[in-house]
């Protein structure tokens, strides 16, 4: 793989690694429709499913043309689909990435506003469809965002699974909910985590769950607990044993979800100090990351860049 220039700064574009991604938002700035049903039409999985309409849900204005397509069919999934992905998007721009504290009852307000939009809609896919495993990802996200609580969020995600045991973006929503910030727990969320990488085939990206939930206790340590953290022998171990089943795995294949969990064992791997780890990521990674969990440390792009930086010298 190339190493990339040392002052080249990542991009953070999730369409930027595949260009059918790229598209199908050009065909819903463009309003083609049939092109943009085509392409969902063919997508494989699940994952595939949901990745696409996040991705179609950050282009601006497609509410207008989406919603007109729902007008003009109404008993088309597709599009309550896509509506309920924009919500979701619109949903948490609303309330920021602040801490809860710092956002208001209003941002609050228009937040819970358009995930019951887009709640109602994906009700109605989920009702016709039991088995569309994007639009339970989807109202897994909801459950969090509309503070339904732990009970209803694993409902959600145990109707996924009957039908779809490996869904890795609904997996990961559903980690941030069992974690305690969400009213979780730490045992329910390294357990689940933790089932997780094992059942899934080897050569999946489900294994980020295990560095994404050190992440996350990482986080809500201080001082000498923190900075030596990840550093434990046992969280190296499972983090590396991790990486070796999942993105480093012999029949491991970039789909949908490669940029975030090789950007995930790169930040552990970094922080951990173990750089000759963390530059295979990097060195993976090539121009693309994930913000998240860049933005853990400050400015996504800075703080990769050092990361990187001094991974690809040391390691």
């Amino acid at each position: 793989m190339t190493i990339i220039p040392a002052a080249a700064v990542p991009s953070f574009d999730r369409a930027a690694p595949f260009p059918e991604v790229r598209a199908v938002q050009a065909w819903c700035r463009q309003g083609d429709w049939d092109s943009v049903a085509r392409h969902f039409a063919q997508l494989p999985t699940a994952d595939a499913v949901y990745f696409n309409a996040r991705a179609v849900a950050e282009v601006p204005g497609v509410t207008t043309f989406v919603g007109g397509v729902s007008q003009a069919q109404p008993s088309a999934i597709l599009p309550k689909l896509l509506l309920g992905a924009r919500a979701i998007e619109l949903a948490w721009e609303a309330r920021t990435g602040a801490q809860a504290q710092y956002v208001s009852q209003e941002q609050f307000a228009e937040m819970h506003e358009f995930l019951r939009f887009g709640e109602e809609r994906l009700l109605e896919v989920t009702a016709r469809e039991p088995g569309n495993g994007a639009a339970w990802a989807m109202r897994i996200v909801n459950a969090r965002g509309l503070e339904l609580g732990q009970a209803e969020a694993r409902r959600r995600y145990d109707r996924l699974a009957m039908h779809h045991p490996h869904v890795f973006f609904a997996q990961t929503q559903l980690l941030q909910q069992l974690c305690p910030k969400w009213g979780g727990s730490w045992e329910a969320a390294f357990g689940f985590a933790r089932q997780c990488a094992a059942a899934a085939p080897e050569g999946s990206v489900n294994a980020l769950l295990i560095p994404e939930v050190h992440m996350e206790y990482w986080a809500t340590l201080r001082g000498a607990d923190r900075d030596g953290y990840l550093r434990r022998p046992e969280v190296l171990r499972e983090v590396t044993e991790a990486a070796l089943r999942s993105v480093l795995h012999p029949s491991f294949r970039p789909v949908y979800g490669w940029v975030s969990a090789h950007s995930h064992f790169a930040w552990v791997f970094s922080l951990a100090g173990d750089h000759r780890r963390a530059a295979v990521h990097f060195r993976a990674l090539g121009g693309f990351a994930s913000e998240f969990p860049w933005t853990y440390l400050g400015d996504a792009g800075q703080q990769f860049a050092k990361h990187r930086d001094l991974a690809l010298k040391e390691g």
